[in-house]
C-alpha cells in the first residue's frame, strides 16, 4: 500500500509522517491523535481531535434563531428588548429556542453572570458573537 501512495505521489515513503504529525501537534498543544485498526488489520483510521483554539472556526455553525438574536443585539439589551426586536411574544418559547442556545455556545453573555434572574439583567454578545457576526455579515461590528 506505501508503494502504491508513493508511486502516486501521496506520501513520500520516508516513514515521517505519523512521527512528525504527533511532534507538530505536541508542540502546538492539540489533543492526542486516536488510532483505530481491528484484529485482521484490514483498516487503520486516525482520528485527529479538534483544537480547542480552533473549534469555534472549525464548527461555526449557528441556527437560525441564534442568528436573528444577533442580528438584533445593539449593546448592552434587556431580554424584553430583544424579544420586541424579534418580535416574539412568548417568553418562554424565546428563552428555548433563542436565548439559552445563543448563551450555552457563547454566542451571548449576562452583564450580571451571578444573578441570572436579576430585574436588572441584560444580554450583550461576546467576542465569539461579535466575530461570528462579523464574518456573516462580510464586515466588522462595534
Amino acid at each position: 500500500m506505501g508503494e502504491f501512495l508513493k508511486e502516486l505521489d501521496l506520501t513520500e515513503g520516508r516513514s515521517t509522517g505519523v512521527p512528525k504529525i504527533l511532534r507538530v501537534m505536541r508542540r502546538n498543544g492539540s489533543p492526542a491523535p486516536i488510532f483505530e485498526t481491528d484484529d485482521d488489520h484490514s483498516y487503520f483510521l486516525v482520528r485527529l481531535p479538534i483544537h480547542e483554539g480552533f473549534a469555534e472556526a472549525v464548527t461555526g455553525e449557528v441556527t437560525g434563531e441564534v442568528q436573528r438574536l444577533m442580528s438584533v443585539m445593539q449593546g448592552e439589551m434587556k431580554r424584553t428588548d430583544i424579544q420586541a426586536a424579534l418580535g416574539l411574544k412568548h417568553e418562554d418559547h424565546f428563552r428555548e429556542a433563542y436565548l439559552r442556545p445563543a448563551l450555552d455556545d457563547g454566542y451571548v453573555e449576562t452583564t450580571i453572570p451571578d444573578k441570572p434572574r436579576s430585574r436588572l439583567q441584560k444580554y450583550r454578545l461576546t467576542g465569539q458573537g461579535k466575530r461570528w457576526l462579523a464574518r456573516s455579515n462580510g464586515k466588522d461590528r462595534p
